[in-house]
């Protein structure tokens, strides 16, 4: 998200919390946050070498939406009543998404998409399959869990062509020969979908919670709102449906108290992205910058810059969605409580990225450790716990990337758990009624705070760069060695 973007949704969100002084607003509150959803998913959408991508993916992203609340509906809105309660949204993206499409007649270049969207009978018939497909969705009844699991693969097979570079420049060479267009060309950044990594996460949480009961019976149009809410679309936070809801059907008007803090969350969410962290950009640690620091203490420098500047970066992306949330009285969840200043590597990742940990704990590393314990042959519990944050931290590192360095950063923080959670145990059964020994000191926390630190700095240059050789010569540097 641009400095401009930023202020145009906040602008857009306090224009909504003034109007919701107005009672005959009320009606309107939902559409309206609808419409501007639809809307920002093309608006950010970035320019692609191929050609109207910019605008499929986007309109592709709609589609998936509208499916998984087909798969996921309660009940009583299955079928065609499911189709008449639903019409009224249905014909609004309907709408959105041609007079999108419409723009192309306005200018020779993108009007709210980045290049000029296809021609208005492609993304016609486009819309009508897509109608045909999801009417024919809501007449399987009643809908098996078979079909949930189905979904479920589906978009992690869809995240896996998105993430791993070979299958997008597989896939990429493919859309160039459909397009007309030379698929030797082809590259593994021709396909960037703005905001899919956070959709898929809330899809996953929306089927696997039906799956097991706990989702409540939404609208469409509520559960279009929550998939691609505007201030978290780039950067989330990922949020839960359930609580997500209240704040939707709560159409009393932000307090004045709520709009001042979200001011003060936006304004400091701007300082910490557009100027601390732009500014750290410029020495932080990247491929270009370690090809050219020999020194070990400019490294180091890089590396803390990187530190910093990641932090600042993504919790300032965080405060902005949240303060410009607040503005339209919606509470979304914390990202990051100084994860900093924890005195070890689970702190660490418990305030770190919060709603990505939890959602990671609650679909896979839960499940995958009652699954070892409850089989026939338990597993020990000390291989419970490797496999198992070992496993989590891989895939966290690989939801980055599918490429070697991101696994490295995941395996670095699942074996700096998997020691961290030993130690833990021995120190308890060493100081085991010793209640003076519990308890670290102050210098004790400011070592072991210091210590985490600095693992967790170290581990952000496998994140950084692109290669494996690339981060071991820069570790060799960092410690004095020629690199």
């Amino acid at each position: 998200m641009t400095l401009a973007g930023a202020l145009i949704f906040a602008a857009f969100a306090l224009l909504l919390a003034g109007l919701s002084r107005f009672s005959w607003f009320v009606k309107f509150r939902a559409p309206l946050l609808l419409a501007a959803s639809v809307l920002a998913v093309y608006w950010l959408q970035p320019a692609l070498p191929i050609r109207g991508l910019d605008f499929w993916l986007p309109t592709l992203t709609l589609a998936i939406a509208v499916w998984g609340w087909m798969l996921t509906a309660g009940r009583p809105q299955t079928g065609a009543s499911a189709w008449r309660q639903s019409l009224p949204t249905l014909l609004l993206v309907i709408g959105l998404v041609l007079g999108v499409a419409l723009t192309r007649y306005l200018s020779a270049a993108g009007v709210i998409t980045a290049a000029r969207p296809p021609q208005t009978l492609q993304v016609m018939i486009f819309v009508a399959a897509s109608a045909l497909l999801l009417f024919l969705i809501s007449r399987i009844r009643p809908r098996p869990l078979a079909w949930l699991w189905i979904a479920t693969g589906e978009i992690i097979l869809l995240f896996a062509v998105l993430k791993l570079p070979s299958l997008t420049t597989l896939t990429a060479g493919g859309l160039r020969l459909l397009t007309g267009q030379d698929a030797g060309l082809a590259g593994a950044f021709d396909i960037r979908w703005l905001g899919f990594s956070y959709i898929a996460f809330r899809l996953i949480h929306t089927l696997r919670d039906r799956q097991s009961g706990r989702l409540p019976d939404v609208t469409l149009q509520e559960y279009l709102i929550y998939l691609i809410f505007f201030p978290t679309l780039v950067a989330g936070p990922i949020d839960r449906i359930e609580r997500f809801v209240k704040d939707l059907r709560n159409t009393a008007p932000a307090q004045a108290s709520q709009v001042g803090e979200g001011m003060k969350r936006f304004v400091t969410g701007m300082f910490k992205k557009f100027v601390l962290a732009d500014l750290l950009a410029m020495v932080s640690l990247s491929a270009q910058n370690a090809a050219q620091i020999h020194g070990a203490g400019w490294m180091w420098l890089s590396v803390y810059a990187f530190t910093l500047q990641i932090f600042l970066d993504f919790s300032g992306y965080t405060d902005i969605a949240i303060g410009t949330g607040q503005f339209m009285g919606f509470t979304l969840p914390e990202n990051f409580h100084s994860p900093y200043l924890k005195p070890n590597l689970t702190q660490f990742w418990n305030n770190w990225h919060i709603t990505l940990t939890t959602w990671f704990r609650s679909y896979f590393f839960n499940p995958l450790t009652r699954a070892m314990r409850s089989a026939k042959r338990p597993v020990p519990v000390i291989w419970v716990i490797l496999i198992g944050q070992l496993a989590t931290m891989v895939l966290i590192g690989m939801w980055h990337g599918m490429t070697w360095n991101f696994i490295a950063w995941g395996a670095w923080h699942g074996i700096g758990l998997f020691a961290n959670n030993r130690w833990s145990e021995w120190q308890k059964r060493r100081n085991a009624g010793i209640e003076a020994l519990r308890t670290p000191g102050r210098l004790g926390s400011a070592v072991s705070t210091f210590a985490t630190f600095n693992f967790v700095a170290l581990g952000w240059v496998w994140f950084a760069l692109p290669t494996i050789p690339l981060s071991l010569s820069v570790f060799s540097r960092l410690f004095g060695g020629a690199g």
